[in-house]
């Protein structure tokens, strides 16, 4: 009876620190220089890696796929914008003559991808917060108690779930 007692015990108070793993885990956006990136866990995740990860959200899903968009047409633009600022620079530093109202529109075009950007920066953190809340918990223990209680027969454990 006595090691019945004892191993009772000890299975009960395992299954006390005893947590499911969660499949999905949370996205976390970190601000680093220059822009944000993305992590899961431990794992740092590109643009398609984190559409592919918020594809079991579907409002999450809709909400990544147009802050990709976003980040796609953002970075079209500005790259645009850089190499109508940079052949002119080029050029001038190399001595030849330059355009500089090529550069006047790269500048310009600098100047739309700064709001795109920060479109993308919004809409991803949307998303990424649609996602974090949506997680559902695969712990069965996060809802439970577990305390030592008077019963109608006496003393004893109530578990309630």
């Amino acid at each position: 009876m006595r090691k019945l007692a004892v191993v009772f015990l000890l299975i009960t108070t395992s299954m006390t620190f005893i947590l499911a793993q969660n499949v999905n885990e949370a996205i976390v956006m970190k601000r680093v220089l220059g822009g944000y990136q993305f992590y899961q866990g431990a794992n740092r995740l590109n643009m398609n890696q984190l559409v592919n990860a918020m594809r079991p959200n579907e409002q999450a899903y809709l909400q990544i796929k147009s802050a990709k968009s976003t980040y796609t047409l953002a970075a079209i633009v500005g790259a645009t914008g850089g190499f109508l600022v940079g052949w002119p620079l080029g050029t001038a530093l190399g001595g030849g003559e330059p355009n500089w109202v090529m550069a006047g529109v790269g500048v310009g075009l600098i100047g739309v991808s700064i709001p795109l950007t920060r479109s993308f920066n919004r809409k991803a953190e949307q998303a990424i917060d649609t996602f974090n809340n949506g997680l559902q918990s695969n712990s069965f223990w996060e809802n439970t108690e577990l305390k030592l209680a008077m019963t109608g027969n006496g003393i004893g454990l109530v578990f309630r779930f």
